[in-house]
C-alpha cells in the first residue's frame, strides 16, 4: 500500500499527464513505446519537451523526466505482466483517482496496439541478457610452492573481473593465466577495442 506521500506525488504527477492535451500525451507516450520496442536506442526527452514547447505547453524540465520516468516503468511492468489495454487502465485507476477519461482513453489505445510488442522485446531481452563487465584487475605473481605444480618459480597473472549481471547484481569472478596466455589475452583485448572504435 502506497503512503500518503507517495500518493500525492502520484496524484501530482497524474494531474500534470492530465493537462496535456490526447495528441500530445499519445505522442509522447509513442517514443517511450518505440524505445520499449527495440526500435530506438533512448528516449530523447529533449524532442519530447520540444514537442510540448511548439504545442505551448511549458512544462518544468524536472516534471517532464518524472513523466518519462512513470511511463517507462508503468509500460515495463505492464510488459513483464503482459497486461491487456483494460487491465492497464484498471492499474492506472488503482494508482490515482486523479486520471482523466481522455487521458485513461489514450493509453488503453496505445497499450493495446503496442503491448504485445513490449512483451515480446522484454521476452528477447531476458533470453539475451548478458552481464556487462565494469572492472577488470590484474596482479602479477610467482608460484612458490604447490602442492600439484612441478615448475615452481614461475610468474603468472592473476586477473578479477567484475561483470553485472542484468539483474543488477555485481559477481566477481577470477582465475589465473601464465605469462604468454596474458600476453594473448592482451593482444585480442586490443584488437577488439579497435574493431569497437569503427562500430
Amino acid at each position: 500500500m502506497p503512503s500518503a506521500q507517495e500518493l500525492s506525488g502520484t496524484n501530482k504527477l497524474v494531474d500534470s499527464i492530465c493537462r496535456l492535451s490526447p495528441d500530445l500525451l499519445a505522442d509522447a507516450c509513442q517514443h517511450i513505446l518505440i524505445y520499449l520496442q527495440g526500435q530506438t536506442r533512448g528516449v530523447d526527452s529533449a524532442e519530447i519537451s520540444d514537442r510540448f514547447r511548439r504545442a505551448g505547453v511549458r512544462l518544468d524540465h524536472e516534471i517532464l523526466q518524472d513523466i518519462a520516468r512513470f511511463f517507462l516503468l508503468t509500460f515495463r511492468s505492464a510488459g513483464k505482466d503482459n497486461l491487456s489495454g483494460d487491465d492497464l487502465v484498471l492499474k492506472l485507476e488503482e494508482g490515482s483517482n486523479k486520471w482523466s477519461k481522455a487521458s485513461l482513453q489514450v493509453l488503453h489505445r496505445l497499450w493495446s496496439e503496442h503491448g504485445a510488442s513490449v512483451h515480446a522485446q522484454q521476452q528477447v531481452q531476458a533470453m539475451l541478457s548478458i552481464g556487462q563487465l565494469v572492472d577488470i584487475q590484474w596482479k602479477l605473481g610467482m608460484a612458490v610452492s604447490s602442492d600439484t605444480c612441478r615448475s615452481l618459480n614461475s610468474p603468472y597473472v592473476t586477473l578479477l573481473l567484475k561483470i553485472v549481471e542484468p539483474s543488477g547484481q555485481i559477481y566477481q569472478r577470477s582465475f589465473e593465466m601464465t605469462i604468454p596466455q596474458f600476453q594473448n589475452f592482451h593482444k585480442q583485448f586490443k584488437e577488439m577495442a579497435a574493431v569497437m572504435e569503427t562500430v
